[in-house]
């Protein structure tokens, strides 16, 4: 189980902060659950329920789930690019549009 302050930080970070950017930047999702699967996907490098039990932010490891705060952060900073992961997680589901 996730230590507590990193389950607040990922809230703010999925449910405020990303949420907010995603206009401006073009994000090709505005939902906190969307931004949730993306970050979560690409922490456990596929669908994250073959790796996490749900819900998530509950059963998600340190590691896990601070990895995925760090690909948030990262995302904001610039130096992930938001819809390359969204893409790589929609593919992993088998759900990518072409």
């Amino acid at each position: 189980m996730a230590a507590d302050h990193l389950v607040q930080r990922w809230f703010v970070l999925t449910r405020e902060e990303l949420p907010a950017l995603s206009g401006a930047r073009g994000w090709p999702v505005h939902l906190d659950h969307c931004f949730q699967r993306i970050l979560l996907d690409n922490a456990t490098g596929g669908p994250w329920r073959k790796a996490i039990a749900a819900p998530a932010y509950r059963h998600a490891s340190d590691a896990q789930l601070g990895k995925a705060i760090s690909l948030g952060e990262a995302a904001i900073a610039g130096t992930q690019d938001l819809a390359v992961m969204n893409s790589r997680s929609l593919a992993w589901r088998g759900k990518l549009k072409r």
